[in-house]
């Protein structure tokens, strides 16, 4: 179900956003790709350097963000995190007046685990919303 939680967190991205960042993307690129072939600009970034791959990504720290990374983009969407970046990710996406959309590891949550959406049977939470689907 790996790849499967990946490709639907693309798909949802791809079809409800017009540009995109992925947080902590650990050098997977299975969502990106999917949101950057449906014509989305897509650009991932992670606390750790990655071999150059197929989507465009840099090294960057949410908790003190490089804020001009993330200011194009309408949605920020993170795979996995743990839950003690959401707040940092929830402070940056409401800065640049952006969604931020998580999809977390089992049961863990942060908070009230914001707005609930199932995707393919992913769960997805919403926990900022800025853009009308």
């Amino acid at each position: 179900m790996r790849n499967g939680i990946e490709t639907a967190v693309g798909r949802y991205i791809a079809e409800n956003y017009r540009s995109a960042v992925e947080v902590g993307f650990g050098g997977k690129t299975t969502a990106a790709e999917i949101v950057q072939n449906a014509g989305v600009r897509i650009l991932c970034t992670d606390v750790h350097a990655y071999a150059e791959g197929p989507v465009p990504s840099v090294v960057d720290d949410c908790v003190e963000p490089t804020v001009s990374l993330y200011q194009a983009a309408d949605v920020i969407y993170t795979i996995r995190p743990g839950t003690e970046i959401v707040p940092a990710l929830i402070e940056l996406a409401t800065r640049i007046n952006a969604d931020l959309i998580v999809y977390h590891l089992g049961f863990e949550l942060y908070e009230n685990g914001g707005e609930r959406i199932v995707t393919d049977g992913v769960m997805l939470h919403r926990y900022v919303k800025t853009h009308q689907e």
